[in-house]
């Protein structure tokens, strides 16, 4: 078996995409149109694309062509990724002896022409120390063949089975029972009221007022998200609750999920408290900042969402902040204080598999730094 001969290209591509992907979690990409050569991509890593390219360059003309290929690839991966920047590592396997490698804006351009050769590149080892040892010297032909293969399967499996328990439908406990709760209440007020939903009964079951905020009341900044102004307010957050919640349920857990909307709530009212003297009720801010954790989650999630995003979440975030400053009587405050502390909440909890404890303590830092600077302009100025 052992006797099955793989050309020297061949060979090398084989090690170095066997290491960028079970040692680098780096992820193979499909780019349509391209022959001998592999697309990698890491979000996380140095390099956040690496084109590894066995197919020869044979003058300067060529490999300027190349560079031109790569910008244009590196411009549809940018818009589908929703990315500004993105630096890409171009190993070239087979070229010239007269081609001369340059580096261009954001692209670095390697040539190996041997496994040897690997470990002599000062970039990629500087860049990826671990590969030195990790490149399967002892093992060649059919056998490296059969390793390499192995390998990748079963980092691809991994991978699969995270995906699927990410995106897998799930009971929406915490989405029901929130809904149940506003719905609870909402018929207590009207018990209570006797049907006369004013600004006395709003204000007896906990509504968000600046000045009782200040003087000390500060549970009206959660208990308002429950209260809403009518049947027609109740059921379209309640429906947006359900969409929305449901999803965000789904994909980042429910105690993550349940401190998203609390913690958002709170935000869009301490924000509402700054610029408005009027009561304020229900559960818009809250939603609002739902859809700032998905858009904190469909960016991580960008190769499933990308398309989402543009066409559907921000679209819909845009003209709801719009209406809202066109229609009198629409807490707009509340809605932006919201969407912000959803985002930061969200950054703040993380997300399974995605979210490093670095980002998670910056996503803390900001949760304190936009709490302290709400609670210094409603209480200190």
């Amino acid at each position: 078996m052992n006797d099955v001969n793989i050309t020297k290209y061949d060979e090398i591509l084989l090690r170095l995409s066997h290491y960028f992907i079970t040692h680098e979690n780096y992820t193979p990409i499909v780019v349509n149109g391209v022959n001998d050569e592999i697309w990698l991509a890491n979000d996380k890593a140095p390099y956040r694309i690496i084109r590894i390219s066995t197919h020869y360059v044979h003058n300067n003309d060529q490999f300027d062509f190349e560079l031109f290929k790569i910008k244009n690839i590196m411009k549809q991966i940018k818009k589908k990724t929703l990315s500004f920047k993105m630096n890409t590592l171009n190993i070239m396997l087979n070229v010239g002896d007269d081609v001369v490698l340059k580096d261009d804006k954001n692209i670095n351009s390697l040539y190996i022409d041997s496994v040897k050769s690997i470990k002599k590149k000062k970039l990629l080892v500087e860049t990826f120390p671990s590969i030195k040892d990790n490149l399967m010297e002892d093992i060649k032909g059919v056998d490296l063949i059969i390793k390499s293969t192995d390998d990748i399967s079963k980092k691809n499996e991994k991978e699969n089975k995270f995906y699927d328990e990410v995106f897998k439908p799930k009971t929406e406990i915490i989405t029901n029972l929130l809904i149940a709760i506003n719905i609870v209440v909402f018929i207590v007020m009207l018990i209570v009221s006797k049907g006369t939903l004013d600004n006395q009964t709003f204000f007896l079951f906990g509504a968000n007022y600046n000045e009782a905020v200040k003087d000390g009341e500060v549970y009206r900044l959660l208990t308002s998200v429950f209260l809403h102004a009518g049947l027609i307010h109740l059921l379209v957050n309640m429906y947006s609750l359900k969409i929305i919640g449901g999803q965000i349920e789904t994909y980042v857990g429910k105690w993550r999920y349940l401190l998203i909307f609390l913690l958002s709530g709170i935000f869009g009212s301490l924000l509402s408290c700054i610029f408005s003297n009027n009561l304020s009720v229900g559960a818009s801010g809250a939603i609002f900042g739902l859809l700032g954790s998905f858009v904190y989650f469909g960016y991580h999630y960008r190769v499933f969402f990308h398309s989402v995003l543009k066409t559907q979440v921000i679209p819909i975030i845009i003209a709801n902040l719009l209406i809202g400053f066109m229609i009198p009587g629409i807490d707009n405050a509340s809605h932006i204080g919201g969407l912000i502390g959803g985002y930061l909440v969200t950054k703040m909890v993380g997300l399974k598999g995605k979210t490093k404890v670095s980002d998670q303590v910056n996503g803390l830092i900001l949760c304190i730094l936009y709490l302290g600077i709400l609670i210094y302009f409603l209480f200190f100025r």
